[in-house]
């Protein structure tokens, strides 16, 4: 498991395999210290989504990117302080995760309700000033400068069969268990940044009893694993990944529970792990005859869309390359960037010191395992 203490300084080496410009901070809570305990998978949900983050063999993610807090470890002060820290190492062209198991609370009266996060240290004699509300959570993830920012909320967690609705404490306290809807659009606004909720505002996120991960998690964790780069192109994209969880969560209960995704202003179907290494299924669609005798200047295109969504300022992939981005237009979306950026190249502009192979080249740097690159 990755430490959750130290944070070993990380020199980005574009030349490495792995998925180096991913970061992670995952926290969960079962066992509170005052309020009533959760079911012990949701550290196993922590847990093994940093072991599939950090495999060499799934995502990629450097050990060292990815910091867990569970349990005692997950005070308000150490996940304030897990999320300050997160901004000030993820830079701007990098990939964060945020992940949170454990509960979360309503709080306020009706039509004045805001939603909290639980931390391991929450009072409910003092819930306001002994938990994260959804304002400075939502400060906390702005603050981070990376382009693409996803967080997962798995909380309310029904262990067997059902769940109070409400949060218990020893001294006869309760609070209003769950997460609001407009919360989960809050903690999505900005460019790059999306959410993924395990269910509904009006539903819990079950564990089955015995279970190791809950309902969620299980998608997720095979998400993650590689089910959910159905084209097999060697990397996990974000739509990709809530589509699969959709579609499997249903299988696993139908009817009861059904995930969330929200997002703000995303360009396109950003990568945020490799998948499978970063090993490309050879009966992937982009493997086929067909796309192999591709004119290279439209299978390049459909690559760079693909690993630079946001266009070619994406990574200073352009400027590295040799080009001069004052020598392009702008334009709204990352796919129509490309599209006008190769064709003002392909006729001799873009720049003295660029061209086709310094392009392919530098992607390469940055993408060394990129089957498809490697095919041009």
């Amino acid at each position: 498991m990755a430490n959750s203490k130290t944070h070993i300084p990380i020199v980005k080496n574009m030349n490495s395999t792995g998925y180096p410009q991913g970061h992670a901070l995952l926290i969960g809570v079962a066992n509170y210290q005052q309020i009533s305990s959760l079911p012990a998978a949701v550290l196993n949900d922590v847990i093994d989504v940093a072991a599939a983050l950090t495999s060499p063999n799934y995502c990629g993610y450097v050990p060292a990117n990815v910091v867990t807090l569970l349990d005692a470890e997950a005070t308000r002060p150490a996940v304030l302080k897990g999320l300050s820290e997160l901004a000030t190492r993820a830079n701007i062209d990098d990939t964060v995760c945020v992940f949170f198991s454990g509960h979360g609370g309503i709080v306020g009266n009706p039509g004045d309700e805001d939603s909290i996060l639980v931390t391991v240290d929450s009072d409910l004699a003092d819930i306001k000033n002994t938990s994260i509300s959804s304002d400075e959570l939502a400060a906390a993830l702005t603050r981070i400068k990376a382009k693409r920012l996803l967080v997962f909320i798995d909380a309310c967690h029904a262990g067997g069969a059902s769940i109070s609705k409400n949060l218990t404490d020893a001294k006869g306290y309760s609070l209003k268990s769950g997460y609001l809807e407009n919360t989960f659009t809050k903690l999505a606004v900005g460019r790059g940044r999306a959410l993924m909720a395990s269910c509904r505002a009006d539903e819990v996120s079950n564990v089955f009893l015995g279970a190791r991960n809950s309902v969620f998690t299980t998608a997720l964790l095979a998400g993650l694993r590689g089910a959910a780069d159905t084209n097999g192109s060697g990397f996990i994209k974000v739509f990709d990944l809530f589509h699969y969880i959709s579609e499997e969560i249903p299988k696993l209960i139908p009817n009861d529970q059904h995930p969330v995704f929200k997002a703000d202003n995303l360009e396109g179907n950003f990568p945020i792990a490799l998948s499978h290494g970063g090993r490309k299924s050879p009966n992937s669609p982009a493997s086929t005859p067909t796309t192999q005798e591709k004119d290279p200047w439209s299978a390049l295109e459909d690559i760079l869309i693909e690993l630079y969504p946001f266009g070619p300022r994406d990574q200073e992939i352009w400027s590295r390359a040799g080009g001069d981005l004052s020598r392009l237009h702008f334009h709204p979306t990352g796919q129509a960037a490309w599209h006008a950026a190769l064709r003002t190249l392909k006729q001799g502009g873009g720049g003295k010191s660029i061209n086709f192979s310094s392009l392919l080249r530098t992607a390469k740097e940055d993408f060394s395992n990129h089957p498809q690159l490697a095919m041009l």
